[in-house]
């Protein structure tokens, strides 16, 4: 049955003229809960994606690392199902249920067969409702967080990640990061986890995306029984906006390894502004794999890296450009110059008009892919909720796109591209730099 499920999970969505072809329905359960549906009756499966505010940023100082272990917990026993036999449901109906969590938001995602709906129902409302945080799987789960933090403190790419936001962020929880240390991991009781979940898990802020063989009234129904028995308002804590400090400086991490890492990001733009899309175009052109600027000057031009990128990171209450490379400790400094170059150029004159429409082609031309099956488009139909996208906004992407001029994109790559602003943390020991700062590689992942 396992193969089975894999198969049908493929719900593809080209109409055979290859255009796009899908129906988004609102649909409102009894109880007033709300979400998306794309019906597909042709194969017998139902992907059901959703998330909750209040994420990783909700953890409390010292605990970090509290909602990650929530989301590896939730399925290890629920209600009056132990681990053992919480997992053998599962896997005896082929029912997939998965959790994550991330900064500001904490997600699952539920995959059934038709004919096992309801016992997946069942069992993703325990889930949710009576989770049991035992001993033996918490332990467990949490020695699976610790193996994973120990391997990351050998990695320069999580250490030059983890300086870079503890600089920018130090009063804030997002400069603490959410896979947590390996002393907040072991101070998290079951207390603390069901502390989450009574806070975090709240109709207040839900938003479910649902696909395939269900209807709306079937899907309403759905609805009230999995999250029904749920508190309507969270009681996750409020975060306060804010804006990264020490902004263009360059920060060294000395460690001992023949090329390093760099990470660099800005304040960004936020979802909500009309010059999102904008933004996202030029990103593509600087920063949108090879063609790009980045990789253009970088790797094409000069064999620096292996590969540079940069996205657009819209946080809820600080919107960032976040990107990275790694190069050999002797060249990393010329790395470094030309990402700061390429910023400035980009405020300075933008986009050429050959290259606004090669990343309008490329955008347009890209996204039907991330459309081919079942759990692909119930995660995407999230993500609009989530940003507060119109339910029509799939059907509007050329005119939004198509819409932006040369000089809407100039304007926004003016406003956008501040290189005086671009934090930048080298963890190695590069040559030719002159750090404004410098840290310490963690001792025990924070």
């Amino acid at each position: 049955m396992k193969s089975l499920l894999r198969l049908v999970a493929c719900v593809l969505v080209l109409a055979p003229g290859g255009a796009l072809a899908l129906e988004i329905q609102p649909v409102t359960s009894p109880g007033g809960i709300k979400a998306w549906l794309v019906e597909d009756h042709r194969n017998p499966i139902l992907s059901l994606n959703f998330s909750f505010r209040g994420g990783e940023s909700a953890d409390p100082k010292g605990k970090e690392g509290r909602a990650r272990l929530v989301s590896g917990l939730l399925d290890e026993g629920a209600g009056d199902l132990d681990s053992q036999a919480f997992q053998k449901a599962l896997a005896d109906n082929s029912i997939t249920i998965r959790f994550d969590s991330r900064s500001d938001r904490f997600s699952g995602r539920m995959v059934t067969l038709t004919e096992t709906r309801q016992k997946a129902v069942d069992l993703l409302r325990l889930a949710l409702t009576e989770p049991r945080f035992d001993p033996e799987p918490v332990e467990r789960i949490r020695a699976q967080v610790v193996a994973s933090l120990r391997r990351d403190l050998q990695s320069p790419r999580t250490i030059a990640g983890r300086t870079w936001w503890a600089t920018s962020f130090p009063d804030h929880p997002y400069g603490r990061s959410g896979d947590g240390t390996l002393e907040s991991v072991a101070a998290v009781t079951a207390e603390d986890l069901r502390a989450f979940t009574d806070a975090v898990l709240a109709r207040e802020d839900l938003v479910v995306g649902a696909v395939g063989d269900i209807n709306a009234e079937e899907l309403g129904k759905l609805l009230d029984t999995v999250f029904g028995g749920l508190p309507e308002a969270s009681k996750a804590p409020a975060i306060e906006d804010t804006v990264p400090v020490h902004t263009g400086e360059t920060i060294v991490v000395d460690l001992k390894i023949p090329q390093s890492v760099v990470v660099f990001g800005q304040a960004g733009i936020e979802h909500e502004d009309p010059d999102w899309y904008t933004a996202n175009l030029l990103n593509r052109v600087m920063a949108g794999g090879f063609g790009s600027r980045l990789m253009e000057e970088i790797r094409e031009k000069r064999g620096l890296v292996y590969g540079v990128w940069a996205y657009l990171l819209p946080l809820d209450h600080s919107p960032m450009i976040m990107g990275g490379l790694a190069s050999q400790n002797a060249r990393v400094a010329e790395a470094v110059a030309l990402v700061r170059q390429e910023w400035e150029r980009m405020a300075e004159t933008g986009p050429t008009q050959e290259e606004l429409d090669d990343a309008r082609t490329y955008l347009l031309g890209s996204f039907p892919l991330s459309l081919t099956d079942s759990d692909g488009i119930a995660s995407i139909l999230v993500s609009l909720q989530e940003n507060d996208r119109p339910i029509d906004y799939l059907d509007r992407l050329e005119e939004i796109y198509g819409g932006i001029t040369l000089a809407d994109a100039r304007r926004v790559a003016a406003k956008l591209y501040r290189a005086k602003e671009l934090t930048v943390v080298v963890a190695g020991q590069p040559e030719g730099i002159e750090p404004a700062g410098s840290a310490s590689a963690p001792a025990s992942g924070g």
